[in-house]
């Protein structure tokens, strides 16, 4: 197994590119961040963004991951790097995923894959992490089965399982969640807490007070929507969290 260390964000030689991918019907457009002074293959992270697609919030999140020492590839979730920043536009595309969770899963796998294809990647390292959306398409993915050692989510979604899915999450769960959200019902979160306990599925489910929906993304605000609002103390508190997780899980 390769060496792995923890690098100041500050030190080495960051790198990035940009790599087109596919899940068999769309073709999306993600980006790799690494450090390429670190020896070896790094444990990788794929990163999914907040609904409107792949922006500078989800791109500076895998810059952050790659000044740790991961490889991290900031994902697309609507093709073609596109990003929808209208939510009548962006309704009826996140119904759709809604409705075919199949679909929804088959596009989260595609980014795993890519990111498991890149020569900087330890395959047997692997966590993902998302944002909003984003949250919940991370836990899709861990539904689905996908070898994820570590599952983060901050301000997600919470959906039901599927019936199929029952024991399928391989990896730990953090879920980083605001306290004041009001847009994931108590019903939600009762859900998937039944859900993991069933499973004896490693999970921590962490509310933060003061918070609500978007507490990582500065231009929450700007979006004009009621319950979103950036809390910055919130947004470092649930990193390091999320650095706690990765260095339990990855440091050997």
């Amino acid at each position: 197994m390769a060496s792995w260390s923890h690098p100041q964000f500050e030190k080495g030689a960051m790198k990035h590119r940009e790599i087109r991918y596919t899940d068999g019907h769309t073709q999306f457009v993600g980006e790799l961040h690494w450090d390429e002074q670190q020896g070896g293959k790094c444990p990788g992270v794929v990163v999914f963004p907040e609904a409107f697609g792949l922006n500078d919030h989800a791109r500076e999140r895998a810059r952050r991951l790659a000044g740790l020492g991961y490889a991290a590839l900031a994902a697309d979730l609507h093709g073609d790097g596109r990003l929808i920043d209208d939510m009548e536009q962006l309704r009826p595309r996140m119904e759709g995923l809604f409705g075919d969770r199949a679909a929804w899963r088959a596009l989260a796998r595609a980014a795993l894959d890519t990111l498991v294809a890149q020569p900087e990647v330890d395959a047997d390292r692997l966590a993902a992490i998302g944002f909003c959306f984003g949250g919940t398409t991370a836990l899709e993915l861990a539904r689905s089965g996908a070898s994820l050692g570590a599952i983060v989510t901050f301000h997600a979604g919470l959906l039901p399982e599927l019936p199929e899915d029952a024991g399928r999450i391989r990896g730990r769960v953090l879920v980083c969640h605001g306290a004041e959200d009001p847009l994931v019902q108590k019903e939600a979160i009762d859900a998937v807490m039944g859900e993991w306990r069933r499973d004896r599925v490693d999970w921590q489910f962490t509310f933060y007070g003061n918070a609500a929906h978007s507490f990582t993304d500065p231009a929450a605000d700007a979006h004009g929507m009621a319950g979103l609002a950036y809390e910055p103390l919130t947004e470092a508190r649930s990193w390091t969290a999320m650095r706690n997780l990765f260095d339990e899980v990855f440091s050997r």
